[in-house]
């Protein structure tokens, strides 16, 4: 068992998601409904209980309430800690100030106080919006043996994907030579992943001399790693090659979830060695009703399922009436789709009842259904 008590992560989890539009109208991006029963969020909070990282601050901003109660007192996570475990931070002002998050930099430096009171030798910064697993402690192994002062998750992409991502030039031991945010003729395929472990006194004093550059938009990215790497601080790279994404669109947000469906799937929900944790909801089985028919489908509890459901992912208390069809469709809590409807490659936002046609077979248009109407992309 490798020791990971030395380690702090820090858990960035208060971006509004915009261009998940209607889906992140009440909430942050992190606790979206992700999988038929998990938060998005899920998903990095699991891979640090199972990495036994055990002190995690989740930095909340935007519309943190459904958040909060999400996380609660980190039960869920094995987080239930007296000591260390899980501490909910927010934006905070004092005499002698504070301010809102301004950058992913700015969240940090404004909790210097709790990272000096956990006092680790390694701080590992995570995003809450992303879907993968990841054993945190692979990453701090390779962060150990090259003596770095900070290491970069990193992964492939495809050469014509490169130019949208922040893109790591590394020699052959895997030390990064330059940082380029988006360059137009990108010369590696490595992509940033968000993901950062830093040597605790080394951040501590960027994180200060960040907030005294004026010009500075407080941000890894663009601030720290470029800052870090012109000062000759040996910065180095974990080449990660599993499943990961950013549901930032709801295309891929809808993708992502129908992925789930198809049991050759990386992710793999159901590996008994590396569980995705979440809270429980304590609601009654889902019923299949003598006319219901389910076909490669993801289906929680509570659902009343009496027409037909193939290739689609179903969270909880959802119906579908007798001669609805459902095609290629993710339906959020309480959803309803009334009898003889049918609705191809939809998203279907929370407590909506859909009561016409949406959608065709095959097409490749894919439609959130929210409060403000039917949306396509």
């Amino acid at each position: 068992m490798r020791n990971s008590n030395k380690t702090a992560a820090m858990l960035l989890a208060g971006g509004q998601g915009s261009r998940l539009k209607a889906l992140t109208k009440d909430m942050a991006k992190p606790v979206v409904p992700f999988g038929g029963k998990y938060r998005i969020i899920d998903f990095a909070l699991s891979n640090s209980t199972n990495s036994e990282i055990k002190d995690i601050g989740v930095l909340t901003q935007y519309k943190p309430q459904l958040l909060n109660r999400h996380l609660g007192i980190g039960s869920a996570w094995d987080y239930d800690r007296n000591h260390g475990g899980l501490r909910i931070l927010s934006p905070y002002y004092t005499e002698e100030g504070g301010k809102w998050f301004e950058g992913t930099a700015s969240a940090i430096f404004e909790n210097i106080n709790y990272l000096d009171q956990v006092n680790p030798e390694y701080v590992l910064i995570l995003s809450g919006d992303h879907i993968y697993k990841m054993d945190y402690r692979e990453l701090l192994d390779v962060h150990k043996s090259k003596g770095a002062s900070a290491t970069i998750a990193v992964m492939e992409v495809e050469w014509e994907e490169a130019s949208r991502f922040g893109i790591m030039n590394t020699d052959e031991e895997g030390r990064i030579t330059e940082f380029e945010e988006k360059p137009a003729n990108p010369k590696s395929n490595l992509a940033s992943m968000g993901i950062y472990v830093f040597n605790w006194k080394v951040l501590r004093k960027a994180l200060i001399e960040d907030d005294k550059d004026k010009n500075s938009t407080n941000d890894f990215g663009h601030d720290i790693i470029p800052k870090m790497l012109a000062s000759g601080d040996p910065l180095y790279v974990y080449k990660f090659d599993g499943y990961w994404k950013d549901v930032g669109t709801v295309r891929s947000y809808w993708q992502a979830n129908l992925d789930l469906i198809d049991p050759n799937n990386e992710l793999d929900i159901y590996d008994e060695d590396w569980k995705i944790y979440t809270t429980s909801l304590n609601l009654p089985p889902h019923r299949i009703g003598p006319k219901g028919e389910l076909k490669d489908a993801l289906v929680n509890e509570a659902c009343v399922i009496d027409g037909k459901v193939d290739n689609s992912v179903l969270f909880s208390n959802v119906k579908v009436d007798e001669g609805a069809e459902v095609y290629n469709s993710v339906l959020l809590n309480g959803s309803h789709i009334k009898e003889g409807v049918k609705i191809y490659n939809c998203v279907v936002a929370e407590d909506i009842e859909i009561d016409e046609n949406i959608g065709c077979e095959n097409s490749n248009s894919v439609y959130l259904v929210s409060n403000e109407g039917i949306e396509e992309e």
